[in-house]
């Protein structure tokens, strides 16, 4: 595999430059502010989250900027990474399990990934974006499962749901709106994805605050 073959995957970008998509990496500093304004208003687990979601936007900034295999790597894995962490502190803290049922719990998101992002493939139009289908699939299902047992929490993660899906189409309609819109919608995947990654960081740190208070 050329790791440095160029890749041109969004209508904003018109060559090989490394400024080609200026909105699409000018836009990374949103996951970036996130972090910081986060950080501040969390603890624990909600910083490594915080972390790794300043981590994601330098990340897709070498991506939107470089343009390269080895740059998308650099823009996949630490959302990855986010999904997974978020996975465990949602069990070990939503549900109260400890290390290793949280673990194992987390761990079988990769099979069901692997199950339903190519049963997403199979609608008409959702191209890459299907790979991110799985996430807000899981939170919804979260959700719902949470309603009784914390239903501020399990509206918070419902809310997420919305955020996300907003987010997703804005990635969808990057390529079928380029003729009418140059610049693309791909950077508006960006500033709701960091807004809703925050979201999700907030209702976590909110859940965990809640259940001290009440002394479990």
């Amino acid at each position: 595999m050329d790791w440095t073959r160029a890749i041109d995957g969004y209508c904003e970008r018109l060559g090989p430059e490394f400024w080609a998509e200026p909105l699409n990496a000018v836009t990374n500093a949103a996951f970036v502010l996130a972090a910081v304004v986060l950080w501040r208003r969390t603890f624990g687990l909600g910083r490594v989250l915080c972390l790794i979601l300043g981590v994601i936007g330098f990340g897709s900034f070498l991506f939107h900027t470089f343009a390269q295999p080895w740059a998308g790597i650099a823009d996949v894995v630490p959302i990855l990474i986010f999904v997974l962490v978020y996975i465990y502190a949602a069990n070990r803290d939503f549900w109260g399990l400890s290390l290793w049922p949280a673990l194992g719990l987390t761990g079988l998101f990769i099979p069901f990934a692997a199950v339903t992002a190519p049963l997403f493939a199979l609608v008409p139009g959702l191209g890459g974006t299907a790979s991110y289908a799985p996430v807000p699939l899981l939170i919804a299902i979260y959700a719902v499962l949470l309603r009784r047992r914390a239903p501020d929490t399990a509206r918070g993660l419902a809310i997420g749901v919305v955020i996300l899906l907003v987010s997703m189409m804005a990635r969808i309609l990057d390529g079928p709106l380029c003729a009418a819109l140059p610049i693309g919608t791909h950077f508006l995947w960006h500033l709701l994805n960091a807004v809703m990654l925050g979201w999700m960081i907030a209702v976590w740190t909110r859940h965990v605050l809640a259940a001290r208070q009440a002394g479990r």
